[in-house]
């Protein structure tokens, strides 16, 4: 499977659909999470908790895959995630509330599975939309 189609999936399919036992298929156990020039061993376990620390606040949530684009081993999905917001997250008590996310995915596949994981959720603006933050 190409690259962008086994990213596109395992966000569209695995995630959305919160299949947790076909995560080893896709994450390397050697994955790690970029943030900045930080680098932290995430492996397939890290991932599982991270999707299920999602669903906790965002039982139903899903992804859709917008764009995407590749260059060599490096993948990058823009995206739109939604979901109920049930649960609280960084001080915010659930609303109850369907929310809509953008964001951006950078991903490295090296063996057909993710090896480097980053990107970006825009929260910000959902939440001040939402009346969930209020500026100073």
């Amino acid at each position: 499977m190409e690259n962008k189609k086994i990213i596109k999936y395992f966000y569209e399919t695995v995630v959305s659909q919160n299949v947790i036992k076909e995560i080893p298929k896709y994450i390397s156990e050697d994955c790690v999470l970029r943030i900045g020039e930080k680098i932290l061993p995430l492996g397939v376990n890290g991932m599982k908790q991270h999707l299920l620390d999602i669903r906790k606040t965002y039982p139903d949530y899903t992804i859709k895959i917008l764009h995407q684009y590749s260059e060599g081993d490096y993948i990058i999905s823009e995206f739109i995630m939604e979901g109920t917001h049930k649960g609280e997250f960084i001080g915010i008590k659930p609303t109850n509330k369907r929310l809509v996310f953008t964001g951006v995915d950078i991903d490295k596949i090296k063996d057909g599975k993710i090896i480097e994981h980053s990107g970006a959720t825009n929260t910000f603006e959902t939440f001040f939309e939402n009346n969930m933050i209020k500026p100073i």
